[in-house]
Parts: structure tokens; C-alpha cells; sequence
């Protein structure tokens, strides 16, 4: 990749407007067109939640993004999710990179805690390449099967 990316960590308040509709964009790009999936995913967590994108100056979207959410929203530890590499950066590295970052960032902000993801399966090696562990058995969530992991403390 050529363009010099922005890393953004912020909190759902500190998003602008703008930012917001770019990563929603680029979530219902990947999930609901790319990945044909019917879910709702505007689910009420981004409010509580830290959100971390790669910006380039080149693309309208994000070209990698996840969401932090706080713990005992959805688990009982903080959870890595909606992460996506958006089409012009697959293939480069940036996904790994984007996780590494989250996982970074989690530690800083929620110290001495794991990290509880659901994963989609096909994506389980990827996970624990980066230290989670499957804590159950696949399971199907919006028609896709997927994993609950965790990275311990």
C-alpha cells in the first residue's frame, strides 16, 4: 500500500459525523454486500464502545476498523469485534496489524484483563495466531458459524 495511514483510537462520542458514516459504510460493505448477511449492525454497542480505524487520505472508508466494546456490556471482559479490512488494503497485513493494535489498546485501558471475541471459524487460526484460545464449540450466529475465543490476561 502506498498512502501513509492514520491510526484513530477514540471513544464513540469523540467520532465526527463524518467518521461515523464511513465506518458504518464500510461495516455494511463488508458484512451485509461482501459476506451476504442480514443482521442488524447498528446493535447499540458502539456507544459503549472505543473504536480504532486506519484512515488514508486516498479512501473515502476506513481501510481497516474494530470496536473495543467495555466490559460488561457484551462479556464480562472488553471485546474485540466488527473488525474488517475494507477491499483496498486485503492482502497487505493490515488486518494482523489492526488486532495487534486493538489488543494493545485494550491493555492500556482495561489492564490485567483478557479479551473475549466471537470470531467467525474460518478466521479461528488467524485468532489464535495473535494468542486466543477457543473457549467452546462453534455455533452459528447471523448464518455464519463462528467461535467464542479469548485471550487470557
Amino acid at each position: 500500500m502506498s498512502s501513509t495511514l492514520t491510526w484513530r483510537w477514540c471513544r464513540f462520542d469523540e467520532l465526527s459525523v463524518f467518521e461515523l458514516d464511513a465506518i458504518y459504510r464500510a461495516r455494511q460493505q463488508v458484512f451485509s454486500i461482501e459476506q451476504a448477511c442480514a443482521y442488524l449492525d447498528a446493535d447499540g454497542f458502539d456507544a459503549f464502545s472505543w473504536h480504532l480505524a486506519a484512515w488514508s487520505e486516498e479512501h473515502d472508508l476506513p481501510l481497516a476498523y474494530a470496536r473495543v466494546v467495555h466490559p460488561g456490556q457484551k462479556y464480562a471482559e472488553p471485546s474485540i469485534g466488527r473488525v474488517i479490512t475494507t477491499g483496498a488494503a486485503r492482502g497487505t497485513g493490515l488486518g494482523r496489524e489492526l488486532v495487534r493494535r486493538a489488543i494493545e489498546r485494550c491493555g492500556e485501558v482495561f489492564p490485567a484483563q483478557g479479551i473475549r471475541i466471537s470470531a467467525q471459524t474460518r478466521l479461528e487460526r488467524f485468532y489464535a495466531e495473535l494468542g486466543f484460545v477457543s473457549v467452546g464449540p462453534p455455533y452459528m450466529e447471523d448464518g455464519i458459524p463462528h467461535t467464542e475465543m479469548l485471550r487470557p490476561a
